[in-house]
């Protein structure tokens, strides 16, 4: 009996910004008015091109242009790259596409031409819909531009998500709720309410080694938390991922789940990541981070991979477990035979309320998705 081979997504990495958020830890670079933008969306179809040569034929379930801010690139490079996608592998009859969007107002003016492009879903980065708190994330609008965005957005993609960002130094659960409930209000099936967190290497890690401020202590982020569940879910919203509510399945991010699921995805431009599987193995894939290196080994190699290499069955495995237990049904027992965990290590885990009762699966309960940074090392280590 032939073997299907396995669907796949596509992530496009736009890596410009207008200005550097003091929280990004992502590849990301000012945005370049000269002629290399427009090199890199050539370079990044003929990636494509050359990736699907790799995979052979697929069927392409989600493609997702993330960043960086794709929604600065020009409507008509998003045009060209979704076509080639749409070429290259088989489109799903619901092929999900993703833009990622800050709320601009000339990007807002930008939605009409990404829906002609072909995106259907846009993610809209609000962050806040406090001006302060705007302000104090270095983020390029206000509160009233980011709901002028999101109203604009509901008219013109069939499905609309809202990101936004909590446990911000000074808040409180009540005004967390407030500002939540006002999102809430704007219409979007699908939040990402995420909490801040200060990653090495980024403006806010100098700030707070430097006592600037301080992030709220571990009880007034659990109170967060709570707060976040308990308004989402009054909404109607379901927690089918840590940070990621949706309204009903059908609501659910078809690319996000390709990640959590473990299935196959390219990764092209600047620093995108891929895992891909060719001949039977998994391979990981990372693309040249800068973005006249990845445009230079395009055009030398057809590809834009500063690396490629077969993922080991206990590296698979640890993916596995790090990414699909942040979805409640959680992954296969048989997925993470090679990190041979001890019965009596996932005994303790259920004991502790930490991982369900589940002879078949390895599925963290609402408690253990709390500590699934904790939960995770125990079945990997």
């Amino acid at each position: 009996m032939t073997t299907r081979p396995p669907p796949v997504g596509v992530y496009i990495h736009w890596p410009y910004c207008a200005r550097i958020c003091p929280y990004c830890d992502f590849n990301v670079y000012r945005v370049r008015r000269e002629a290399e933008p427009a090199a890199l969306a050539r370079a990044i179809v003929a990636d494509l091109e050359a990736q699907a040569a790799l995979t052979g034929p697929r069927t392409l379930v989600s493609v997702f242009l993330g960043g960086g801010t794709p929604s600065l690139m020009d409507p008509a490079w998003a045009a060209e790259i979704l076509t080639a996608a749409r070429a290259l592998w088989t489109p799903a009859a619901d092929l999900e596409v993703t833009l990622e969007a800050n709320p601009t107002d000339a990007e807002a003016e930008a939605f009409a031409g990404f829906a002609a492009a072909g995106v259907n879903r846009l993610s809209l980065g609000l962050q806040s819909l406090d001006d302060a708190a705007l302000r104090f994330l270095g983020r390029n609008h206000d509160a009233a531009q980011a709901v002028r965005a999101a109203e604009q957005a509901a008219q013109a993609f069939p499905r609309l998500s809202l990101d936004l960002i909590y446990a911000r130094p000074g808040q409180t659960p009540a005004a967390w709720a407030e500002e939540l409930t006002a999102a809430i209000s704007l219409g979007a099936e699908h939040v990402s309410p995420y909490q801040l967190t200060i990653e090495a290497g980024t403006a806010f890690d100098r700030a707070v080694r430097h006592g600037r401020f301080a992030p709220p202590d571990a009880e007034t982020g659990a109170a967060l938390f709570d707060t976040t569940q308990e308004v989402l879910s009054a909404a109607g919203f379901e927690a089918y991922e840590v940070s990621n509510h949706a309204k009903g399945e059908a609501a659910r991010s078809r690319h996000n789940l390709v990640y959590w699921r473990g299935h196959d995805y390219v990764g092209a431009g600047p620093g995108a990541h891929g895992r891909l599987t060719i001949a039977g193995a998994r391979q990981a894939t990372y693309a040249a981070p800068k973005p006249a290196d990845y445009i230079a080994r395009v055009a030398e190699t057809g590809l834009g991979f500063e690396s490629r290499a077969a993922l080991s069955p206990r590296e698979v495995a640890e993916e596995r477990v790090l990414s699909g237990l942040r979805i409640p049904e959680g992954i296969g027992r048989d997925e993470a035979e090679a990190l041979a965990i001890p019965p009596e290590r996932l005994a303790d885990l259920v004991a502790l309320g930490l991982l369900a009762d589940d002879p078949a699966r390895l599925r963290a309960t609402p408690a253990g998705r709390l500590v699934l940074d904790r939960l995770t090392a125990e079945l990997a280590g």
